[in-house]
C-alpha cells in the first residue's frame, strides 16, 4: 500500500516539472510529386518552426509524419495550403495521449512493483527502474538459461545491462539484439522486456528458438539508451537522443543511431 503511494507521490512530481505539449498537433502530409515532396523537405531546415519530423521526407510514395509546435501549426497550415499540398491531422492535442499514457502507468503502480516475471504488465510502458528490476529476476528465476553481463556506464553513471541467453559452451556464435536506442521510443523497450520473457517461455517449446539456442547465443540490450530513457520520462517525452553535453556546442546529447562517421544525420 505505502509502496503504491510512494510511486503515485514521485509520479506527481514527476509530471509537474515535464515540459508539456498542449496544443501540439502531429500531421500526416502526403506529397503528390517531387516537387512537393522538395517543398515538404524545406520545412525541416526552417528551424524556427521547432518542428520534429516522426516520419522524415524519403518518396512520393511514403506519407511525412511530423508534430508541430501550437505557435507554428497556423504558419505550416498556409505553407501546405498555399503549395496546395495535401494533410491530415493524426494527432489533435498530443498532451492528451501522453495525459492518458500518465494515467495507465500511474493505474498500474497503484499496485507496486511486480514480485516476478509473471507478474510484471507487460502492456504497459515501465520506468527504467522498473526495467532494471525485470531484468534480475529474469536471471534470479532463469539462472541457468540467463545471465546479466554490464558492458559499462552511460555518461551519466546508469549501467549498460545486457541479458545473455545461453544453454552452454564457449566461443559460440550469437544474435546480439537491441532496443530503447532513441529513448522516446517507449514501445521498443517494452518490445525488448517481452522479447525476453518470450525467449525463458518458449525455450524448449518453440522448434526455432529451441534450435538456436541449442547452437549459439542471444544478448539482449534492453535500453540501450538509459540517461535519455530516465530524461523521457521525467522531464521531457519527446527526447530522443543520448544526454551527454558537446563540447563548444549549447546542444546535449547525440542519436546513437546516426553518430557515425559515414553519412552522419543520414538513415
Amino acid at each position: 500500500m505505502m509502496r503504491g503511494l510512494l510511486a503515485l507521490t514521485a509520479l506527481f512530481v514527476a509530471v509537474l516539472s515535464k515540459e508539456t505539449f498542449e496544443g501540439h498537433q502531429v500531421l500526416r502530409i502526403v506529397a503528390k510529386d517531387d516537387v512537393q515532396l522538395s517543398l515538404i523537405k524545406d520545412l525541416e531546415d526552417m528551424i524556427s518552426l521547432e518542428l520534429d519530423f516522426w516520419r522524415g521526407v524519403t518518396d512520393v510514395a511514403s506519407p511525412v509524419d511530423v508534430r508541430v509546435p501550437f505557435h507554428s501549426l497556423q504558419s505550416v497550415k498556409i505553407y501546405l495550403e498555399t503549395q496546395d499540398i495535401d494533410y491530415s491531422i493524426m494527432v489533435k492535442d498530443l498532451q492528451v495521449l501522453l495525459d492518458r499514457e500518465q494515467e495507465e502507468m500511474a493505474s498500474v503502480a497503484r499496485f507496486g512493483e511486480a514480485r516476478n516475471t509473471d507478474s510484471f504488465d507487460f502492456s504497459t510502458y515501465h520506468t527504467l527502474g522498473e526495467i532494471y528490476s525485470f531484468q534480475d529476476m529474469l536471471v534470479s528465476e532463469n539462472p541457468i538459461l540467463v545471465s546479466k553481463v554490464v558492458i559499462g556506464q552511460s555518461y551519466e553513471g546508469r549501467p549498460l545491462n545486457v541479458l545473455k541467453f545461453s544453454t552452454g559452451g564457449t566461443n559460440r556464435p550469437a544474435i546480439w539484439i537491441d532496443t530503447g536506442i532513441h529513448s522516446r521510443e517507449w514501445v521498443t523497450q517494452a518490445s525488448g522486456t517481452w522479447f525476453a520473457k518470450k525467449i525463458v517461455i518458449e525455450y524448449g517449446l518453440d522448434p526455432a528458438l529451441t534450435a538456436i539456442l541449442d547452437n549459439m547465443d542471444i544478448f539482449l540490450e534492453i535500453v540501450t539508451n538509459p540517461d535519455g530513457f530516465y530524461y523521457t520520462h521525467n522531464t521531457d517525452c519527446m527526447w530522443r537522443k543520448t544526454r551527454k553535453p558537446n563540447p563548444g556546442s549549447n546542444c546535449v546529447g547525440v542519436d546513437p543511431n546516426r553518430n557515425r562517421e559515414v553519412g552522419f544525420g543520414g538513415v
